[in-house]
């Protein structure tokens, strides 16, 4: 009874939500779009839980989870979106050329970070160069670092090319920050939302739901256009 007088009840004051996701995501998707929830309910607080671990929804006061990997047919319609790999570098050490390729960032090492969820076939540099044309007589230098968000921040200072998601590199990718590398698109895993049951029939839960799958239709929009330029 306490759970159907929540769900038609506007959130209280004071009312929050925990969410728990990957800290990349979190920090290069979640939270640049979070003021507008912000701005849309003001009474409901946001909590980030930013952590690698597996986190069960309703437990430990978690609400709801963005999960990262594969996902079976049962689980399509707890999808956000998918995403795939692609080579990016930093607009300042980017020829001015139209096209850009991977022998144009020599001598300069490629970016590269170790996966912390050792089950996922991580997509690799080399997969990527088996893909293309270039000076296959010199062997580029792999830099690598121990944090995913480390190595999206090097690629963004200038320090070399970086393999990594779209989905985390989508809005740079639109501001000129972050240009693409001529190159495919390997094939990465879905992003998918899991709810807890009781958590999700609360006003301030279902209204985070609403708006978080009404961002991923739009950024899904958006990004559709931006991945079909350097292929």
């Amino acid at each position: 009874m306490a759970s159907a007088f929540d769900a038609i009840r506007p959130p209280a004051d004071g009312d929050a939500i925990t969410v728990s996701t990957t800290r990349a995501f979190a920090e290069r998707w979640l939270m640049p779009r979070l003021a507008r929830f912000n701005a849309a309910f003001p009474s409901v607080v946001v909590h980030i839980d930013a952590t690698e671990d597996v986190v069960t929804p309703g437990i430990k006061g978690v609400d709801l989870v963005v999960r990262y990997g594969q996902v079976d047919r049962a689980q399509d319609a707890s999808v956000l979106f998918n995403d795939s790999y692609i080579a990016v570098a930093a607009n300042a050490i980017c020829p001015s050329a139209a096209r850009l390729a991977i022998d144009d960032f020599r001598p300069r090492p490629l970016l590269a970070y170790r996966w912390k969820n050792a089950t996922l076939d991580s997509p690799a540099w080399s997969a990527w160069l088996a893909g293309i044309s270039h000076d296959a007589s010199r062997d580029f230098r792999i830099s690598w670092y121990s944090e995913e968000p480390l190595a999206l921040h090097a690629a963004e200072r200038g320090l070399g090319p970086l393999l990594c998601s779209d989905a985390l590199v989508g809005d740079q990718l639109r501001e000129g920050t972050l240009r693409r590398i001529d190159g495919p698109a390997l094939p990465g895993f879905a992003f998918r939302l899991v709810e807890a049951t009781g958590s999700a029939r609360r006003k301030s839960v279902l209204a985070f739901v609403d708006w978080l799958r009404g961002e991923a239709a739009t950024f899904r929009a958006a990004s559709a256009p931006l991945m079909t330029r350097a292929a």
